[in-house]
């Protein structure tokens, strides 16, 4: 690292590049984002399903956890949409070689989210939130059900454009910037079906666990009532039955990765070289150095890399000294976090074949060991995310369009001071809105539903009857306009 003199004053600061500053004000402004969409995505189809489950069988505790949860979609829903307005301009921003030079493909596929998932969402959001007193129940519900849709149309083509700039086809060069040619290829390119299975099921998985970890805290400091109940057990449910999926996708998902990105692959494994006549083994703990080409304090277990990445007992795949230096993916950071993804995931399974038992035994709301283990898991699914996501991007290096265009040649040409400060901005900003916007979801988890949130008072107000449901509608009986009280005052 060079000395502090030379590096704040010349052409880095603290070591970091004008390229590494970018790369880490996205990646920054990025991992903040991507937590609400995840949630909002999730919680979208969770709150369809309570409105769907409460106009079925008009159980109170479904239309409770609905008036619940919808508070918290609306803030999570806000933070997401304004986190990723900053995005968008950083594509210009901090990236414009690489938007010039590849913002004809990627720069509609945005565009195809805000025509088709921005404007459903917003066209239906305002009576999802405020309509549940003034228009009928079944416009309500299919207001609800087209803000779900729309979150899952909004993540296809996020993924899209994503999937593509890993695994680009469909394009051609034409003075030196990439033209679409075939929009079928772009959209369904070979990695899409794979990244957004994956993503959309994070999403559900992450919003399950954060339900019940709610659910989890509520009984765990005696706010028992059967709305807590509900709640824990649809998410105890939904982690049950999607963690398993989870991990059969994950290993499509990787099968992908390796045969389009095999370096990238090498690196999550930390396999530096293939030894003859061997199979490859399963690093469960090492210390990946870039440098030496080597990991540090191995733990691993013979011939079971090859088994899960060439579904044989021998196989091999091509280590990380087979391709050129300048190539490689970091895999001291990919290592780990891939493994923290991994990690994570085996506790999720876990903790959905523990609530199948207690479920069994009728003990799923009364086991404190579990219920502390649900709600620790609470973050666990956004942790999961985030490390899914460092594992594919900075796998992905050092090109912004796989084996298309480097990274080095999309970034902006900016100083180091100025990406420094802006950074530094970002950071204070960022903790600072979004620290209370967090914190305010957090507060409306610790209170809870509320029984018969969202009733309709009996008296509108003084000398006031009944509001009904529509505005339109008459009352079924005719109102008491007087107290009994008044009644006989005016008689006497």
């Amino acid at each position: 690292m060079p000395a502090l003199s030379n590096s704040i004053f010349g052409n880095s600061i603290f070591g970091f590049s004008a390229l590494d500053l970018a790369r880490i004000q996205f990646g920054f402004t990025i991992a903040f984002h991507i937590i609400f969409p995840a949630i909002t995505i999730g919680l979208a189809s969770y709150l369809a399903v309570l409105e769907g489950c409460w106009l079925k069988t008009n159980n109170q505790a479904y239309k409770d956890l609905y008036h619940f949860w919808l508070k918290i979609f609306g803030v999570t829903f806000g933070m997401g949409v304004v986190s990723g307005l900053v995005m968008s301009y950083q594509f210009g921003t901090n990236w414009s070689g690489f938007s010039q030079y590849a913002g004809s493909i990627t720069g509609p596929l945005l565009a195809y989210e805000v025509l088709t998932a921005f404007f459903l969402e917003a066209g239906f959001l305002g009576v999802m939130m405020f309509g549940w007193n003034r228009v009928g129940p079944s416009l309500h519900f299919f207001s609800t059900i087209m803000v779900a849709i729309g979150t899952l149309i909004s993540m296809t083509w996020i993924i899209a454009s994503n999937s593509w700039m890993h695994t680009p086809q469909g394009y051609e060069v034409v003075n030196n910037v990439l033209i679409p040619t075939d929009w079928l290829a772009i959209i369904f390119n070979p990695s899409f079906p794979y990244r957004l299975a994956h993503m959309g099921v994070a999403a559900f998985l992450a919003t399950a666990l954060f339900v019940g970890a709610s659910g989890a805290w509520q009984l765990l400091h005696k706010k028992d009532n059967p709305a807590v109940r509900k709640m824990l057990s649809m998410a105890m449910w939904m982690v049950l039955i999607v963690a398993p999926i989870q991990i059969v996708i994950g290993d499509f998902h990787g099968l992908n990765t390796l045969k389009y990105q095999p370096a990238k692959v090498a690196a999550m494994e930390g396999h530096w070289e293939n030894q003859a006549g061997e199979g490859m083994p399963l690093l469960l703990f090492g210390l990946p150095d870039m440098q030496a080409e080597k990991n540090h304090f191995e733990v691993a277990v013979p011939n079971i890399g090859s088994l899960i990445l060439t579904h044989s007992w021998g196989g091999q795949i091509k280590g990380l000294k087979e391709f050129a230096p300048a190539d490689r993916p970091n895999a001291t950071i990919v290592f780990w976090t891939f493994r923290t993804m991994v990690g994570l995931g085996m506790l999720m399974l876990l903790l959905g074949l523990y609530s199948a038992w207690l479920r069994y035994k009728k003990q799923l709301y009364t086991s404190r060991l579990f219920l502390r283990f649900a709600t620790y898991m609470g973050p666990a699914g956004l942790v999961a995310i985030l490390a899914g996501w460092l594992t594919t991007e900075i796998g992905r290096q050092p090109w912004v369009v796989y084996g298309v265009m480097r990274t080095s040649d999309g970034v902006s040409k900016h100083a180091v001071s100025s990406l420094a400060l802006s950074l530094g901005l970002f950071v204070i900003v960022y903790l600072f809105v979004f620290g209370i916007g967090i914190a305010y979801v957090l507060r409306l988890v610790r209170i809870g539903p509320t029984p018969h949130e969202g009733d309709l008072p009996v008296d509108g107000g003084p000398g006031e009857g009944r509001q009904q449901m529509r505005p339109m509608s008459l009352p079924e009986e005719p109102l008491q306009t007087d107290t009994p009280s008044r009644a006989n005052k005016d008689k006497s």
